[in-house]
């Protein structure tokens, strides 16, 4: 038995008449399709409903699935603690997702509960189906930092799980589109909320899920999105098959977008296959730049495959130009998979005898010794996007006024500590965000006097 059908639905506590108190008849068009949702709930009478909420226990290379027999929750941080549930799991299935997360060596389970209450972005949408029916076990799921592609891959197994188990399963991607869609909204605006919620929809509404990878991360992270992996994991339960789909709704009344779409599954169709066409993209892609790729590149790349999957220690070999092996500098090698950073390590100044030997050291690092990440895995090796970064002599300025995000990395200072961060990256569109980033890195609070240094690097890509 596949997923008997999928839906894409917001969690604003308002809509929620103890909370709203009448303001909740702002967005009647979503409380009428989210009705509408309910009633088909209601009518397909599924024995589970999993919901993937962006307000579970996130972690950012884990996703956690709620352990236990049942959990509970109400709305009382809202002002309505009687507005209350208690939901009993489904231990079997859950059990048989962890399990086939773990025959894949995918990083789900049930590790790490911090908090065992309902969250509210599993909460709303209880509160609508249990209008029309309350005859059906949960499974609650959180996001994770991972990549679109991991969220994806997490719903395939979800499906597999389902399958293999015969449940009767609803899937329901709990998440609000913008909230930068008006400057009364509580975010403000920024000119990417309206192109997400616009994007968002359109996909949806013909169930294009393939194109769901390919938005941007500093794309939807400008757009202040909420839901968009929720949304990817209930992509991939549906993976290979013909997906009716239908808009019931989309508003943005308040600032914040809420979107509702039905989607019902039908035959097997190889052609809706979207993440092999999409990782098959990818690889191309990548094939091109490495058969582009510049010596400076090509070095970094070579010490990091020779690293991972050998453990042999690259030196400079006899092709590297001249101008890595005569010149000292200091080098960042910036690791990338699945369009999101996997790794950076770096040096402001130069340490080490040349170029060359700079970036085999950093490469080696950035792959294994980055603390905000797990090492480099041989099986990742063939999917990694690396830049090699080459600073000037930093050069101290007085003013941000002789900063510019697009030519200049920034390296703030405040007695011994230091922050750095390179120009020209994604999502960092100004010199305010430049600085504070930098501080941040270096930890440093607002109210520290600093220093600040400027530098241009040559990118290798």
């Amino acid at each position: 038995m596949a997923i008997l059908a999928a839906y894409m639905v917001p969690h604003p506590p308002m809509i929620v008449p103890q909370i709203g108190k009448g303001s909740e008849k702002q967005i009647t068009k979503t409380i009428r399709a989210y009705e509408t949702v309910a009633d088909e709930i209601a009518a397909l009478k599924p024995e589970t409903i999993i919901i993937s909420s962006p307000h579970s226990i996130l972690y950012a290379d884990y996703f956690h699935i709620s352990p236990g027999k049942s959990a509970a929750g109400d709305f009382g941080r809202f002002g309505a603690s009687e507005v209350s549930f208690r939901e009993t799991y489904d231990a079997e299935l859950r059990e048989r997702i962890c399990r086939i997360a773990k025959e894949k060596d995918f990083p789900a389970g049930t590790l790490g509960e911090r908090d065992g209450n309902l969250d509210h972005g599993t909460m709303v949408p209880l509160y609508f189906i249990e209008q029309k029916y309350r005859d059906f076990q949960l499974i609650r799921i959180g996001l994770s930092g991972l990549s679109l592609a991991d969220h994806y891959v997490l719903g395939q197994i979800i499906r597999q799980a389902v399958e293999e188990t015969g449940r009767r399963t609803v899937y329901v991607a709990s998440g609000d589109l913008s909230h930068k869609l008006q400057e009364y909204g509580p975010y403000g605006f920024a000119a990417e909320g309206p192109e997400y919620d616009r994007k968002i929809m359109d996909v949806c509404s013909r169930g294009a899920f393939g194109e769901m990878l390919d938005f941007e991360e500093s794309f939807c992270d400008k757009a202040a999105e909420c839901g968009h992996r929720s949304f990817v994991i209930m992509a991939g339960t549906l993976d290979g098959l013909e997906v009716q789909a239908k808009e019931l709704s989309h508003e943005d009344v308040t600032g914040v977008g809420y979107g509702i779409c039905t989607f019902r599954p039908g035959d097997a169709k190889e052609e809706r296959r979207f993440l092999e066409q999409w990782r098959k993209k990818q690889a191309e892609a990548l094939q091109t730049r490495r058969e582009n790729e510049d010596s400076y590149v090509r070095l970094a790349r070579e010490t990091i495959e020779k690293y991972i999957a050998r453990r042999e220690k690259n030196t400079v070999p006899g092709w590297a130009p001249a101008e890595m092996t005569e010149r000292k500098a200091g080098v960042f090698v910036s690791i990338h998979k699945e369009g999101r950073l996997r790794g950076c390590i770096g040096t402001i100044l130069p340490v080490r005898r040349s170029v060359a030997e700079e970036i085999i050291c950093n490469a080696v690092s950035a792959a294994t010794g980055d603390p905000r990440f797990d090492p480099v895995r041989p099986e990742e090796l063939d999917k990694l996007e690396i830049n090699v970064d080459v600073l000037s002599t930093p050069e101290r300025i007085e003013s941000r006024d002789e900063l510019d995000v697009k030519r200049y990395g920034v390296i703030v200072s405040s007695g011994s500590r230091r922050g750095l961060l390179l120009p020209d990256l994604d999502g960092i569109d100004t010199v305010d965000e430049q600085i504070d980033i930098a501080r941040k890195k270096g930890g440093i609070s607002p109210g520290d006097n600093i220093t600040m240094e400027r530098f241009e690097v040559i990118r290798h890509t």
